[in-house]
């Protein structure tokens, strides 16, 4: 029997068993991309331009095409967010009106209006049910809405009926809304300017423009990101503490005009954290690029953030963080790093309809 030398040998096993970082998928569509919600169990939903919203049940093997909600056609869905194979909700951002929410409960067949944003110069930025209610039933679960400043103030809308009914946040104590400063705005780039629960409060998010802030409860901090128009904190991700109320949170974000200019980042220790520099730090090795999305991937312990020019991970809390390119020894899929808007494990969703799924081993290289 003819063998391979011992070298040779390794090298095609090498071969035959690594594949690239993101595994692009077919998703049937060309919208441009930037809400997913991976549920867990298989499940996860996506959403996009032109009223667009997909789900899959097998874990991306099939992407189903949605219903276009009725009078939907021309909205942009910047995010969505999931509780089970059947039920999600979907926000559409523009000015005014043209910020909507509409929620399915019978797996995107048929689509019901719940909220229309009330403030004419408003535009919403992100929605997030509270991650620590993955389990329980979608009629009782918590969930914020929050948008552009309208007259100084940052526009924040909660739930406690799984989107079925809205109230703006802190209306009858208006002491303590949080004012944004002259400039001072959300992206909805990714859908991640939020996170519920936040680290001492029922949420906290992150802002970008003439300041970048992480908001907390009733205080704030500056993250000193890069600033500008186009610049500052676009997303936040949370590592939650397995029975416990407490977790870590990273902020990443840049330019999204010179997404080749070094990135930010920084790393929250929620439990050690105060408003001022305990229990927060920034990167020695920053991302390499400006990264609109973040997560946390247990299987790796790595925080992983994309973005339009590459794929960065840190294994070290944000202290430094290093490029994951495809490897053409490999045969790997040539710019599977690249041209990403959202993340939502094991997930990743970008423009032209493109969705890849991760693969962990790609990460341990």
């Amino acid at each position: 029997m003819f063998r391979l030398p011992w070298i040779l040998l390794l090298a095609v096993i090498a071969l035959g068993c690594a594949h690239a970082q993101w595994e692009i998928e077919t998703s049937n569509t060309t919208a441009d991309l930037r809400g997913i919600h991976s549920v867990g169990n298989g499940v996860a939903w996506a959403s996009g331009t032109n009223g667009t919203v997909l789900r899959t049940e097998d874990s991306g093997y099939v992407w189903q095409t949605c219903a276009v909600p009725a009078g939907a056609e021309h909205l942009d869905f910047r995010g969505v967010q999931g509780f089970d194979a059947n039920t999600a909700v979907v926000m559409s951002s523009g000015k005014g009106d043209l910020s909507r929410l509409y929620k399915t409960t019978d797996g995107c067949h048929t689509w019901k209006l719940i909220f229309t944003n009330p403030d004419a110069d408003g535009f919403w930025d992100a929605i997030q049910f509270s991650d620590r209610e993955q389990t329980s039933s979608s009629h009782e679960a918590n969930g914020v809405l929050l948008g552009d400043p309208v007259d100084g103030v940052f526009a924040i809308f909660i739930t406690q009926n799984g989107g079925d009914s809205w109230t703006r946040w802190n209306e009858n104590d208006p002491k303590h809304l949080p004012k944004a400063a002259n400039g001072e705005s959300l992206f909805a780039a990714s859908n991640q300017a939020a996170v519920m629960p936040g680290s001492n409060g029922s949420f906290a998010f992150v802002t970008g423009g003439t300041q970048s802030k992480i908001y907390l409860a009733f205080s704030s901090k500056s993250l000193g990101f890069i600033s500008g128009p186009s610049a500052g904190a676009f997303a936040i991700a949370a590592r939650r503490f397995s029975g416990s109320a407490s977790a870590d949170f990273m902020v990443v974000g840049g330019d999204y005009a010179k997404p080749d200019s070094p990135g930010s980042s920084a790393f929250i220790s929620s439990p050690r954290f105060v408003i001022g520099s305990r229990g927060f730090s920034r990167p020695n090795t920053p991302p390499h690029g400006y990264r609109s999305s973040v997560a946390y991937d247990a299987g790796t312990k790595s925080w992983i953030t994309v973005g339009p020019n590459g794929t960065d991970i840190s294994t070290d809390d944000g202290k430094n963080w290093r490029p994951v390119h495809p490897n053409a020894a490999l045969q790997e899929t040539s710019g599977a790093d690249r041209n990403w808007n959202a993340i939502s494990l094991p997930f990743v969703v970008g423009p032209h309809g493109r969705i890849g799924k991760l693969n962990p081993a790609a990460l341990e290289r």
